[in-house]
């Protein structure tokens, strides 16, 4: 139902009560980057955007618009992929951005611990670190401008899962806004609570369904200065696995990351990126980015990555490799992987499928995907890339080659969708690895979940925002 404009008005009064006139939005200009999502293909609408500065005025937003029976759509940075931070097209949601809340709490370089806003970008997070001697590992390609808030409402991932774990294994403690105004105050530090229901595990990826996260306390780790980077040429995805057990042997726990890139993948970042260059002379079918990382003693780095690679080789494992003999070839290595996403916005329509399955299934998904793929839109480009080391593949596609065949493309989509997702469900897989649901995989996540799964996540639901003003429609339809 339409929110009446004569209440609506009345609330945005008290909300610039609270905020000042600067912490409510209200001009069409001023709301285009809040109501539009990254990818450029949904756009909502909203009559206004609330940007609080502290969590006291989060929660007296949050509460205003509780009485007054109006939803909110949290957005941290607004660089997701599910269509989770944007408003749907009623025009009746506030969106509620937490860019303002950039301070930095407190560093704790002997516990190990970082306590910061929800607003604070990750790159920031990361140089706070580093400043402090310290590491905060999750990296992330948009990681110059998405937000803890994010990070932790979307359980964010990144390359160096496979070391480290995803935001969930990173957060110690929690401060959150719940759907009523109150304010949950859950940041602690400490690594062994037994005092009940872990409560904030409720939160991190919820989306903002069940609360505004609006501060974190987040682990740190030693830093790990040392590296040992290579970009690999691979003959398939099974070799890429096989190679996985080897890097284990050799590196143990400093193996941090293992990335895979297809050919096509490549294709499009050494088309539409500025400095990209492919490292060897002859294209290969697939491509592996690899590093390790250690303290400053941890000398054996690159033998250890040597002997891994010449067993690889020997076994027919690795066609070819090359190994970073400086920072600047490092990142010039990294530009190749985390340049796919964006690149890939240059290449015309498209569909992104986050997927992870059993790691020893990656083969076999990909070899029957494809040609399935192929004969329901013949010449799709399959742009795949991802963590070989966690499971997870960003299994995604691209129109054919020549504007005529978009069409088809895009009339397809749900069937191409369809074909990706089941083969995932076949093997014990998720649909939704690190960018979580929103709008965009909502309906399809809860087809493949059974039904006592989905009550227990509507009783989360029920049980914190029975009103149901909390992001509306992600997650969970309503």
């Amino acid at each position: 139902m339409a929110v009446p404009d004569a209440r609506l008005e009345t609330l945005l009064d008290s909300l610039r009560g609270e905020l000042g006139p600067a912490g409510v939005l209200t001009d069409p200009a001023d709301l285009a980057s809040y109501v539009e999502d990254w990818t450029g293909t949904h756009r909502g609408t909203s009559p206004a955007v609330l940007r609080p500065g502290t969590t006291a005025e989060v929660a007296a937003a949050v509460r205003l618009c509780h009485e007054a029976g109006v939803a909110l759509v949290p957005q941290g940075g607004n660089t997701g992929l599910a269509r989770g931070g944007v408003p749907d097209e009623s025009g009746d949601q506030l969106v509620l951005s937490l860019s303002r809340l950039r301070d930095v709490r407190d560093v704790d370089p002997v516990a190990d611990t970082l306590t910061v806003e929800a607003g604070v970008v990750l790159a920031d997070v990361q140089r706070v670190a580093a400043d402090a001697g310290r590491l905060f590992p999750l990296s992330l390609g948009s990681e110059g401008s998405c937000t803890v808030g994010g990070n932790v409402a979307t359980n964010a991932g990144g390359t160096a899962v496979l070391r480290y774990g995803m935001m969930r294994e990173l957060v110690l403690g929690l401060e959150v806004v719940l759907p009523d105004g109150r304010v949950w105050d859950g940041l602690r530090g400490v690594r062994k609570d037994n005092t009940g229901y872990d409560l904030k595990q409720l939160f991190v990826g919820s989306e903002g369904t069940l609360g505004i996260v609006t501060a974190a306390v987040l682990r740190l780790f030693p830093p790990t200065p040392r590296r040992a980077t290579a970009w690999l040429a691979l003959p398939s995805v099974d070799a890429a696995v096989s190679v996985l057990g080897l890097l284990r042997r050799h590196a143990g726990a400093h193996l941090s990351t293992w990335e895979l890139v297809s050919r096509q993948a490549l294709d499009l970042v050494l088309e539409h990126l500025p400095g990209a260059r492919d490292p060897f002379a002859e294209p290969h079918p697939w491509y592996g980015l690899v590093e390790l990382g250690g303290a400053e003693v941890d000398q054996f780095l690159n033998e250890a990555l040597e002997t891994a690679l010449s067993e690889a080789v020997e076994g027919s494992l690795v066609s070819d490799a090359v190994v970073a003999g400086s920072p600047a070839q490092r990142s010039s290595l990294w530009l190749l992987r985390e340049g796919v996403s964006e690149a890939q916005k240059h290449a015309g329509p498209g569909l992104k499928h986050d997927v992870t399955l059993p790691i020893g299934e990656l083969a076999a998904f990909v070899d029957e995907v494809a040609p399935r793929l192929d004969v329901l839109v013949p010449g799709v480009r399959l742009v795949t890339y991802g963590h070989v080391g966690d499971g997870n593949l960003h299994y995604n596609l691209s129109a054919p080659l020549g504007g005529a065949a978009d069409d088809s493309f895009i009339r397809r989509s749900e069937e191409l969708t369809r074909i990706v997702y089941d083969a995932v469900a076949a093997r014990a897989g998720s649909i939704s690895a690190e960018h979580g649901l929103g709008t965009l995989k909502r309906d399809a996540a809860a087809s493949y979940k059974d039904d006592v799964e989905v009550d227990l996540m509507r009783a989360v639901k029920r049980a914190l925002d029975p009103e149901g003003l909390m992001n509306p429609g992600k997650v969970l339809a309503d």
